[in-house]
């Protein structure tokens, strides 16, 4: 670690700080993501406020940064969060590309000072589709595939 990732560090922990015991808008979760040495967004927890289960900070802070960037993707980016990402986080940092992840707090710490408990939904995903707790089934799967067909020949079809 060297003084630039302290310094981005401890914003997000500002951030954090202000949503939970400030505003009041949601749980202790601040994110910062840099590029270049530089923030270019930063989010908080807002799922009170909001009445959003998806605004989470790094949630925010993605949403924030590809704005800016013109891109959904952020591949020389580097997320510094307050807390180790949830597997909704996680992932979108995944398919934003994010560079690096840095977190201070860890999941263990959520659950005992804050009640956050992710470990239901880590053993869900784990599971076989028919063996998850909320009921998924599948069907129209033929209709479906026929959009999936002519967006595999779009020509001016955007990767991923």
């Amino acid at each position: 670690m060297n003084d630039d990732d302290k310094k981005f560090m401890r914003r997000a922990i500002e951030l954090s700080e202000k949503t939970s015991m400030i505003d009041g808008a949601g749980g202790v979760f601040g994110t910062v993501i840099v590029q270049d040495g530089k923030i270019i967004a930063e989010g908080a927890n807002r799922v009170v406020a909001e009445n959003d289960p998806t605004w989470h900070g790094e949630m925010e802070a993605i949403r924030k940064a590809c704005k800016a960037a013109g891109s959904f993707k952020l591949p020389n980016a580097i997320l510094y969060t307050s807390a180790e990402p949830c597997p909704m986080c996680m992932a979108a940092s995944y398919w934003a590309g994010i560079k690096h992840i840095y977190y201070a707090s860890t999941n263990a710490d959520a659950l005992e000072y804050g009640d956050f408990d992710d470990t239901m939904i880590y053993g869900e995903m784990k599971k076989p589709m028919e063996e998850r707790s909320i009921p998924s089934e599948q069907f129209m799967r033929e209709e479906a595939v026929e959009v999936w067909k002519k967006y595999k020949d779009k020509a001016d079809r955007v990767p991923y």
